[in-house]
């Protein structure tokens, strides 16, 4: 698994670790971390409705933040749930574009956990650690 979640970081949130050798598998792992987190059966998930995602910020810390935010946001304003990632990451231009695919949320499919309501700042890290790249991440639930 490409990601953890980690017990004892936040009491009443919901923080995970994401990693990958590149910055797409750590985008890609945290995506699916923020949709786990929603949902207990990702497998349930299918990719039927895809979705473009195109970002640019003036970090790559506030890269992943509104990628991450924008998983969110479809799942708030368009009631789907999103089960595969497929990004590319412009380092030097700190843009993202890619696709985001899965499927109209359903209460007699899909399992829920929690409602994540924000990616948060605090103890938000994003970090290159030997030959892996490795994000903290809070979620208000």
């Amino acid at each position: 698994m490409p990601y953890k979640f980690l017990k004892d970081v936040a009491i009443a949130d919901v923080a995970f670790e994401a990693s990958g050798r590149t910055l797409k598998e750590l985008f890609e792992s945290a995506g699916l971390a923020v949709t786990n987190t929603m949902v207990r059966d990702l497998k349930k998930v299918r990719p039927k409705v895809t979705k473009t995602i195109k970002l640019r910020s003036d970090s790559l810390e506030s890269l992943l933040f509104n990628f991450l935010q924008e998983i969110i946001f479809l799942k708030d304003a368009k009631q789907l749930l999103l089960s595969k990632f497929s990004v590319k990451i412009d380092e030097k231009k700190l843009l993202l574009a890619g696709k985001a695919s899965g499927e109209k949320l359903d209460m007699e499919k899909h399992e829920l956990t929690v409602d994540v309501k924000a990616v948060t700042y605090h103890n938000f890290e994003l970090k290159k650690e030997k030959n892996r790249w490795v994000a903290r991440v809070i979620l208000d639930v």
